[in-house]
């Protein structure tokens, strides 16, 4: 299986970035001093907004400050947080101007998360509060299109959860899945367990070459 694209655009938390448990920690201390069950909460917060999920559980809890309160607690919480296999020598064989980070963390989140995790922070990160709208929406795949200055269609997408596979599908780019978060029958899109499965080349005319060992 092999992607040619003129640029990659991945997913942070479950894709480049491995903090299952850090999130979940953080939504079980929020939904405990809420009195509210964390199950329904785990089971939407991935690949969404701090924002988009609160305002699905708890619409009056939907506040600036209780979004920025529970960044900053997870922020402060590195415990568990570390990269997911392979994504740092994989990274640093892609042109640094032909990639760039997509998440629906804030700014402050992402970039203290991709720190923790020794990956590189990239020079395209667009991030929760540069967009109005999060993942599922394809806005953030469409402004990370437009910043790193290729089309949609020139793009390929990295991601874990159906929510972003959704934005990317929307936004009109190949999508590949990470089958760190669910499985690849959730995803609906070519799968990958970790970036040791991946290979990258350049062709003649200078595009990306992803493939897929095996």
């Amino acid at each position: 299986m092999e992607f040619r694209c003129d640029a990659l655009l991945l997913d942070m938390d479950g894709t480049l970035v491995d903090s299952t448990e850090c999130v979940e920690r953080q939504w079980r201390r929020w939904a405990g001093r809420h009195g509210l069950d964390v199950t329904p909460i785990l089971r939407i917060s991935h690949g969404r907004t701090t924002m988009e999920t609160i305002r699905a559980v708890a619409p009056h809890l939907a506040t600036a400050e209780e979004v920025l309160a529970f960044d900053a607690a997870e922020a402060e919480d590195s415990a568990g947080v570390r990269p997911v296999r392979g994504a740092i020598p994989f990274l640093s064989r892609l042109p640094a101007d032909r990639w760039a980070v997509v998440t629906s963390a804030m700014r402050m989140l992402a970039r203290a998360r991709l720190e923790c995790a020794g990956i590189p922070i990239p020079r395209v990160l667009v991030c929760a509060d540069d967009v109005r709208r999060g993942k599922p929406d394809p806005e953030p795949y469409l402004t990370a299109a437009r910043w790193i200055g290729w089309p949609a269609a020139r793009c390929l997408v990295i991601e874990d959860v159906p929510p972003g596979v959704q934005a990317a599908q929307t936004a009109g780019m190949q999508v590949l899945g990470v089958t760190t978060t669910v499985a690849c029958e959730q995803l609906g899109v070519p799968c990958i367990r970790d970036f040791d499965d991946l290979r990258m080349q350049r062709d003649g005319s200078g595009a990306l070459r992803i493939s897929v060992a095996g």
